[in-house]
C-alpha cells in the first residue's frame, strides 16, 4: 500500500514524498508472506470494482512499470457445499456478471475436471473466473518502489515512526527513529500495525491483526503433469477454495501450497508457525484433496491479516485529524487491491475525483455511523 500510494502521488506531480519502512527490506511484513492471489470474485460491488481496476493494472504492469511480476491467470475456483452458501454465491455471481466479471457457474463434473484430484463429497456447484490469478508480491512491491523513486520519491528503510505531532488536531510533523520530519500530510499504511499508528493521533482505528498460515506439501509431478502418487492433483496454478471450510490450495512449483483459517484464534501479532493447526487442517485437506493425505510438508510460514469489523478496507481521510489518511484493513485482500487503492487514495489526497467507485463502504467514519457493507468472500 505504501509504495502504491507513493507512486501514484508522484505520478500526479506531488513532490517531497518520503516513504518510511521500519524493516530492512520493503515487503517484509504481510505482503511478503501472502499467497499472491488476485481475484474478481467478491461479494461487494466496491471490492469488485477495486479488483477490476487492480487486475487491469497487474495485466499491463510490466509494460507500464518495467517490472515482470509473474502474473499467471489460471483462475480461482470456489467450491460450494452448503445450501445457504449456494444461495449467497448465486447472488454474488449475478452481481459479478452485471459488473462485467467473466465468472462461470460450474456443475460438479466440470469443477472436478478443472481441478483434478478433488473429491465430489458434499459438492453442489462451483464458481470460476479465468481472469483471477497469482502474481509475485515482491516483484509488484519493487516495481512500484522503483517507479516511485524514479519520480523522486525518497524511501527510507530501517526507520521507525515513534510519534506524530499535532497542532489543533492538524498534522504538523512525524517523529521517527532518525529524527523529525515536518509535514502536513501523513498516510497510515502500516497494515496490522495501523491501530498503533492511529493511537499516535488519539484516533481509534478498528484494525486487528490475525495470524494466517501457509503450508507447502511435497507433491511432485511426473512429465505428464500428474502427481507421482496414485492419486492425482492439479497441474496448473488454479487457486481452489473450499469455501465452507476456508481450505484452499494451488500448485506451487513442485509442491502444493495450502492453508485454512482458524476462527478460534484470537487477535495477536504472533507470526510463528502453529504446527498444531496442521493437525486440524489435515483431515479437511485429505477429504477434499486426497493426494495431501500422506504428503510431507516441505515448508511453512505465518503472516498477519489486518482485519476490520466488516472485512472492508479503510481508504481515505480521518475528518477529525486534517492531513491524516488511512489505507489499511484489507482483511486478506491488500496485496491484490494495492494498485487501485493506491491510485484512489492519491486522487483523494490531491482533491481529484476517484472515479465511479463508491467510496462510502471504505470511509473511516462508517463505523461510527453503523452502516457498513460487509464483505462475505473472506478466506
Amino acid at each position: 500500500m505504501g509504495v502504491s500510494v507513493a507512486y501514484h502521488l508522484a505520478r500526479l506531480g506531488m513532490q517531497n514524498i518520503v516513504l518510511l519502512e521500519r524493516e530492512q527490506l520493503l515487503g517484509a511484513g504481510s505482503t511478503g508472506k501472502c499467497a499472491g492471489g488476485a481475484r474478481l470474485q467478491f461479494s461487494s460491488e466496491s471490492n469488485i470494482r477495486l479488483s477490476l481496476e487492480s487486475i487491469d493494472i497487474l495485466e499491463r504492469f510490466e509494460d507500464e512499470l518495467g517490472q515482470s511480476i509473474d502474473f499467471r491467470q489460471d483462475g480461482y475456483m470456489f467450491l460450494l457445499s452448503e445450501a445457504s452458501t449456494l444461495d449467497t454465491f448465486r447472488k454474488n455471481f449475478e452481481l459479478q456478471q452485471r459488473l462485467g466479471v467473466p465468472v462461470e457457474w460450474l456443475d460438479v463434473d466440470e469443477a472436478c475436471r478443472r481441478a483434478p484430484g478433488i473429491t465430489r463429497e458434499n459438492l453442489r456447484a462451483a464458481t470460476f473466473c479465468g481472469r483471477d490469478g497469482i502474481a509475485d508480491p515482491n516483484s509488484v512491491t519493487m516495481g512500484f518502489a522503483k517507479a516511485a523513486q524514479q519520480l523522486g520519491v525518497t524511501i527510507e528503510r530501517e526507520v521507525e515512526v515513534t510519534g506524530i505531532g499535532l497542532d489543533a488536531d492538524r498534522i504538523t510533523e512525524i517523529q521517527t527513529s532518525a529524527g523529525p520530519i515536518e509535514t502536513r500530510i501523513v498516510v497510515n499504511a502500516a497494515g496490522p500495525w495501523s491501530h498503533q499508528i492511529g493511537q499516535m493521533v488519539a484516533t481509534n482505528i478498528p484494525v486487528q491483526p490475525f495470524r494466517r498460515h501457509i503450508f507447502i506439501a511435497d507433491v511432485p509431478l511426473d512429465p505428464k503433469g500428474l502427481a507421482l502418487e496414485a492419486r492425482t492433483s492439479p497441474s496448473t496454478r488454479i487457486l481452489t477454495i473450499d469455501f465452507d471450510t476456508t481450505f484452499y490450495f494451488h500448485r506451487e512449483s513442485t509442491g502444493i501450497l495450502f492453508g485454512m483459517g482458524d476462527p478460534d484464534e484470537p487477535s495477536s501479532f504472533e507470526q510463528s508457525v502453529n504446527w498444531d493447526l496442521l493437525e486440524r487442517i489435515a483431515p479437511v485437506a485429505a477429504r477434499r484433496l486426497p493426494v495431501l493425505a500422506d504428503a510431507g510438508i516441505s515448508t511453512a510460514w505465518a503472516g498477519l491479516y489486518e482485519m476490520t469489523p466488516d472485512a472492508m478496507p479503510i481508504i481515505g481521510p480521518v475528518p477529525e485529524r486534517p492531513g491524516f489518511f488511512i489505507i489499511s484493513g484489507f482483511s486478506g485482500h491488500g496485496f491484490q487491491h494495492s494498485p487501485a487503492a493506491g491510485r484512489i487514495l492519491a486522487d483523494i489526497i490531491t482533491d481529484r475525483s476517484p472515479g465511479e467507485i463508491d467510496l462510502a463502504p471504505f470511509a473511516f467514519d462508517r463505523f461510527a455511523r453503523g452502516n457498513g457493507v460487509r464483505e462475505g468472500n473472506v478466506v
